[in-house]
């Protein structure tokens, strides 16, 4: 299974180029005839608006959503569409993430459960409240946002779902990049799967996004990892390498929650 992975640099609440810039990178990316394609977090209008209501997606009929799917449909690509502003039924915003299938049918849709409070983020977006486990090609695979990237008890609950793909879109500044590169290996390390991680980079805002995209295999080796500028990784994952090291180190099987249950709490 290939995977594209797009490294964006995005522009604070221009949405009508920032949707203009990732069509051309996805279009750019399908030029190495992957499976999927990953985007970053909030890539049509940036992390995040003071107000973004008035730019938000609104479901299906939102610009955001209209064309991942028809670049879907297009190119005959799986998109793991990173997440964008979306505008819910009572007018709250969420930071959703639209998942779809070669024939550009929405298969999945994830809004962000963890909203990074030092940012204020928990003021502007409400937190989605569902795990996101969803197929692609066959295969299971799970995702989240960001943020999400710290709740261990999360990621372990999407691993036990049987998920082999942990997909992780965010906008990730410095000067946390080493916690970034850090977690993504320790995430695919402990839970055995592979890690596809689409970060933003450059500056926006007040802030500079870090970059370090990277896909990391469920022993925790590197296979590709990004610099801090805008660029497309392209790498073959053999999803056989999930069960191989489940068998090596039996982690799964040498699990006692009957023990620990009670802390998670």
């Amino acid at each position: 299974m290939r995977v594209s992975v797009v490294q964006m640099q995005i522009q604070m609440e221009n949405k009508k180029a920032n949707l203009a810039h990732a069509k051309d990178l996805i279009e750019r990316a399908c030029l190495d005839s992957p499976d999927i394609i990953l985007l970053p977090e909030t890539f049509n209008v940036g992390f995040f608006p003071a107000e973004p209501a008035p730019l938000a997606d609104v479901m299906e009929h939102g610009e955001s959503w209209i064309l991942l799917s028809n670049l879907a449909k297009k190119h005959k690509v799986n998109i793991v569409g990173g997440s964008v502003a979306r505008l819910g039924p009572e007018g709250q915003v969420f930071n959703t993430m639209y998942i779809f299938d070669r024939q550009g049918q929405e298969v999945a849709m994830y809004d962000k459960i963890h909203l990074f409070s030092p940012s204020g983020e928990k003021k502007v977006f409400e937190a989605g409240n569902k795990p996101c486990c969803f197929e692609l090609d066959n295969k299971l695979m799970a995702s989240i946002i960001c943020y999400d990237l710290r709740f261990t008890e999360l990621i372990r609950g999407l691993a036990l779902s049987g998920a082999q793909v942990l997909f992780v879109p965010a906008q990730w500044p410095h000067p946390r990049s080493e916690h970034w590169r850090t977690l993504l290996r320790a995430r695919a390390i402990e839970n055995q799967l592979f890690v596809v991680a689409a970060n933003a980079c450059g500056p926006m805002g007040k802030v500079v996004n870090c970059g370090y995209s990277a896909v990391i295999d469920p022993w925790g080796q590197v296979l590709a990892e990004a610099g801090e500028e805008e660029i497309i990784l392209n790498v073959d994952l053999d999803l056989s390498q999930v069960e191989a090291v489940r068998q090596r180190i039996a982690v799964y099987n040498d699990r006692r929650p009957e023990i620990y249950k009670e802390l998670l709490k």
